[in-house]
C-alpha cells in the first residue's frame, strides 16, 4: 500500500529564476497634464524615457480628465515628457519608481511655459561677453577642451554600453544564448561596475546550460554561478540576483551554498519569502533529500500559509515519514492531513488536486467533494 501512496506524489518543480534579476519588480508611473489655459488636456501624449538603461516606453496618452498612467515598467530612473501636436512642452527627470503605488508626476504647462520664457530672458541677460572668453589663461583653456572631450568620450561610451545592451537583451528574449552571452561579456568588458549586465550575463549562461549536457553544461553553470556573484558584489542587497545564485549554485550540486542564497533572498524579501523557500525545497526534494526540503516548504507556508502548492509539497515531504501502525493502517506524520485539506481549500481544482485527494483516501480520510476557494468572495444576495 505505501507504495500505491507514494504513486500520487509528485516530485517535479518549476524553479522560479527571475529574468533580469529583477523578478516581479514592476513599477507604474500616473499622473495630470494641465494646460496652459487651466484645463486638463486631453489625448496628450506622454513619452518614458529610462535613463539607468536604454529603453523607452510610449503609448500613454492622457484621457478625457487629462490623466494618464503607464504600468508594467521596470524599476528604474526616467525621463517623462509631454508631447502636444508634436511638440514636447515639458519634461521631468531623475523620477525613481517604486514597488506599489504608482509614481505620481503631473505637468502644469502654464507654470512650465513661465519658467521657460524667465529662463531665456535670464539666460539671455547673463550670457558672457566675448572678452570674458578671451581673458582666459591658455591653461584654462585647455583644462575646458579637456573637459569636452572627456564628456564626449563618456557620452559615446554609454551610447556604445546601452547599445550593446539592447543587443543581448533582445538575443535573450529570442533564446540565442551565446549572442546574448558575446553582447553582454562586451558591455562588462566596458564597464565592470554594471551590476545589471552581469546578472543578464548569468542568466544568458543559465539558459545555454539548458541546451547542454554534461561537462558542457556544468561549464555553463559555472560560468553563471561566477557571473551572479559579480552582480551580487555589486548589489548585494538584490534578492532576485540571491535566488538566481541559489539556483544555479544547486544544479552545481552546491546545496549549502544555494541554501544561504536561498535564505538571503527571504531575509531581503519578506513579502516574498514563501517562493524562496519554495524554490530551497525544490532543490533538496529534487536532489532526494526529504528531510530538508520537508523543514523549506515549512518555512514556505508559514511565510505566506495560502501559498497553496507548498501547502502540498510539503505534504509530500512529510510522506518519508510514513509508517504502518500495529493494525495494518497506515499511519501519517503530524501535519500531513491538515497540508492536504488546506491545499484542497485553497485549490479546489489546482494541478495537484486529485493528487491530493488520492493520498487523503489511502490514509483513511475523509474527503470533501465540496472545497472551495475560501478567498473567493460569494456572489450577493437577490432580494
Amino acid at each position: 500500500m505505501l507504495a500505491t501512496l507514494r504513486g500520487y506524489i509528485s516530485f517535479g518543480f518549476c524553479f522560479a529564476l527571475f529574468a533580469g534579476a529583477s523578478w516581479a519588480q514592476i513599477s507604474a508611473i500616473e499622473g495630470d497634464v494641465k494646460g496652459a489655459d487651466g484645463q486638463m488636456v486631453k489625448g496628450a501624449q506622454i513619452l518614458i524615457e529610462r535613463e539607468d538603461m536604454k529603453g523607452s516606453y510610449k503609448g500613454a496618452k492622457t484621457d478625457k480628465k487629462g490623466h494618464y498612467i503607464y504600468n508594467g515598467l521596470p524599476l528604474g530612473t526616467y525621463t517623462i515628457s509631454v508631447i502636444v501636436d508634436g511638440d514636447t512642452k515639458d519634461k521631468v527627470q531623475h523620477v525613481r519608481t517604486s514597488l506599489g503605488d504608482p509614481q505620481q508626476v503631473n505637468f502644469d504647462l502654464k507654470n512650465s511655459a513661465a519658467q521657460a520664457a524667465a529662463a531665456q530672458q535670464g539666460g539671455a541677460a547673463a550670457a558672457p561677453p566675448p572678452e570674458q572668453d578671451r581673458s582666459l589663461t591658455k591653461e584654462q583653456k585647455e583644462a575646458q577642451e579637456k573637459l569636452a572631450k572627456e564628456n564626449a568620450a563618456a557620452i559615446a561610451k554609454n551610447k556604445a554600453l546601452n547599445d550593446t545592451f539592447s543587443a543581448g537583451k533582445d538575443a535573450l528574449s529570442a533564446k540565442n544564448y551565446d549572442g546574448a552571452i558575446e553582447s553582454f561579456q562586451k558591455g562588462v568588458e566596458m564597464d565592470p561596475n554594471q551590476n545589471v549586465i552581469w546578472a543578464n550575463l548569468a542568466d544568458a549562461y543559465t539558459g545555454l546550460a539548458g541546451t547542454k549536457t554534461g561537462t558542457d553544461q556544468q561549464a555553463a553553470f559555472d560560468k553563471a554561478t561566477e557571473a551572479y556573484a559579480k552582480a551580487i558584489a555589486l548589489k548585494p542587497d538584490n534578492p532576485a540576483y540571491h535566488n538566481n545564485y541559489g539556483l544555479a549554485l544547486a544544479r552545481s550540486k552546491k546545496f549549502e551554498e544555494a541554501q544561504a542564497e536561498l535564505s538571503k533572498a527571504a531575509q531581503l524579501d519578506p513579502p516574498n519569502a514563501g517562493r524562496y523557500y519554495y524554490n530551497l525545497g525544490a532543490l533538496y526534494t529534487n536532489s532526494g533529500q526529504s528531510g530538508p526540503a520537508e523543514e523549506a516548504f515549512k518555512k514556505a507556508i508559514e511565510a505566506n500559509p495560502d501559498y497553496a502548492d507548498a501547502q502540498y509539497q510539503y505534504a509530500t515531504a512529510l510522506s518519508a515519514k510514513l509508517s504502518i501502525g500495529a493494525d495494518g493502517k497506515m499511519v501519517a506524520p503530524p501535519g500531513m492531513k491538515e497540508a492536504l485539506e488546506k491545499y484542497l481549500a485553497l485549490a479546489p481544482n489546482g494541478q495537484y488536486a486529485d493528487g491530493a485527494k488520492g493520498l487523503l483516501e489511502q490514509l483513511g480520510a475523509t474527503v470533501q467533494t465540496n472545497y472551495s476557494n475560501p478567498a473567493k468572495k460569494a456572489p450577493p444576495k437577490k432580494n
